[in-house]
């Protein structure tokens, strides 16, 4: 999709558009030509309104100067007329994420492209969100709309395509009508084989308190609480869920207990020892691995080798050789031993990371913060964007070490995910814990939808069980 939206350029082969082979080297010329593009990252500036993120490059003037009233209308009336709940003059900053994707389809719209290119749009909406977008699928369908749907998710795929391209490997395995396909055989031909739907997980084996997390709030660059007096007790052996719309405090909480943000208020403990206090070398010392949601920027370093991107976070182990001279042999055989482990697949561990696909990438992450056996893992979206053969790779590793004691803060979007392999769960919402679920198999996807948009919240009393407080464990987040 980069190469028909004219960001990266191909070896070989051609593209035919409306019926004419095209040369499409730049993102002007693809949206010149009628070819839009909604990234699974958008690409908006947070402190600019709705409509001058929309009308960017293509602005109304008023002689010389910026028309940004006249912007606001032709946004307004754009909005309108295609049914989408956005208003031109909102900061992107304050407004919802499922908001902000209707603002990257608008973008579009308004350059009038006729091909709609969405990657993984429903990677963090909500089902009710979800639902509300196919709905607008559909309207821009029925409009003559062409739209391109990128997705790893197979009900999703069979709920809203009509034709179906399958890749593997960067090889496409077949281009089918959707109604002719099983959710199996789709699965067998993006996988090689059948992959894994429903997740079998163990009894939960349940430890002691190796995490403590009270009163933590944070305060963003804006002024704003983005987490607001968050507590809870973390056990070993058990998975406990964080579910919510993206932007209800979840980062926040997964960057702080990781070390790479501060909190404005409150504490907490790792395996006994105060973590404020500790680096991020300490908080590693102890026992705790931090899987990134976002794997390009904190997960690797992209320019380096498969292998160095494994001993990153181990320079100093004496396996290795030593804290000043690292044996390569050693490194080899690490590298190696990993890659097989995980299957990473690529002609050597000594190629750069970036040369990996989107799902190799990750259990390259995946596989480096396992590896060292950790007592405590923050997993935020451990599986978003990748396929369901990576992802059920990344579910086994993340259930063996539960099973082997690992007590796992699992923040993901997916809610199949979170409720598959979550033991207890936690639903957030404007940075505050909302719902605690001890028993996970008794709540629906449509249950916890709703606890993610705010529109069910628990009663104090209904939060007990989520720490203990020395009074019984009431929890009052």
């Amino acid at each position: 999709m980069k190469v028909l939206f004219g960001n990266e350029r191909p070896d070989r082969g051609t593209i035919v558009y409306d019926g004419q082979p095209r040369q499409i080297d730049s993102p002007q010329k693809a949206v010149s030509l009628g070819i839009g593009m909604v990234y699974q990252h958008f690409n908006l500036a947070e402190e600019l309104s709705v409509a001058e993120n929309i009308v960017v490059g293509m602005e109304p003037n008023s002689g010389i100067f910026f028309d940004k009233r006249g912007a606001a209308e032709v946004v307004d009336r754009l909005a309108e007329k295609y049914g989408f709940n956005v208003k031109a003059e909102e900061l992107i900053r304050n407004i919802s994420v499922s908001q902000k994707q209707k603002v990257e389809i608008l973008k579009s719209l308004y350059r009038n492209s006729h091909l709609i290119i969405l990657d993984e749009p429903t990677a963090v909406l909500t089902p009710q969100e979800t639902q509300e977008l196919f709905k607008q699928l559909l309207l821009l369908k029925e409009g003559g709309y062409t739209i391109i749907f990128i997705s790893h998710k197979i009900d999703e795929v069979q709920a809203i395509c009509d034709r179906l391209t399958i890749m593997r490997a960067g090889r496409v395995m077949g281009t089918y009508e959707v109604k002719e396909l099983t959710a199996r055989d789709i699965s067998r031909l993006m996988v090689g084989r059948d992959a894994v739907q429903t997740i079998e997980k163990p009894p939960m084996e349940e430890g002691g308190t190796v995490l403590k997390i009270r009163g933590l709030s944070c305060v963003d660059r804006h002024g704003i609480t983005v987490l607001d007096h968050v507590s809870l007790d973390l056990h070993a052996g058990c998975i406990l869920g964080v579910a919510g719309v993206e932007g209800s405090g979840q980062k926040e909480l997964a960057e702080i207990l990781g070390g790479l943000q501060q909190p404005s208020e409150g504490t907490f403990e790792l395996l006994g020892r105060p973590g404020n206090e500790l680096s991020i070398r300490e908080r590693r010392d102890l026992g705790m691995s931090y899987i990134h949601e976002d794997r390009m920027t904190y997960g690797v370093a992209r320019e380096e080798s498969i292998t160095e991107n494994y001993i990153s976070t181990r320079c100093d182990d004496p396996d290795l050789g030593g804290r000043f001279l690292l044996s390569g042999k050693k490194e080899a055989q690490l590298a190696s031993q990993l890659t097989e482990r995980f299957s990473v697949h690529c002609k050597s561990p000594s190629v750069p990371v970036k040369m990996l696909s989107g799902g190799n990438i990750q259990k390259v992450v995946v596989v480096r913060e396992m590896s060292t056996n950790p007592k405590v893992l923050i997993a935020s979206q451990p599986t978003r964007g990748i396929d369901v053969g990576a992802a059920e790779t990344i579910h086994k590793a993340l259930l063996a070490a539960r099973q082997g004691g690992c007590a796992i803060l699992l923040v993901s979007s997916d809610l199949n995910e979170v409720l598959e392999l979550s033991d207890r769960l936690i639903v957030m919402h404007g940075g505050r814990i909302t719902g605690f679920f001890p028993d996970v198999k008794k709540l629906t996807e449509e249950e916890l939808g709703l606890y993610m948009l705010g529109l069910a919240q628990q009663s104090e009393k209904e939060l007990t069980g989520l720490y203990d407080d020395g009074k019984g464990g009431a929890c009052t987040c």
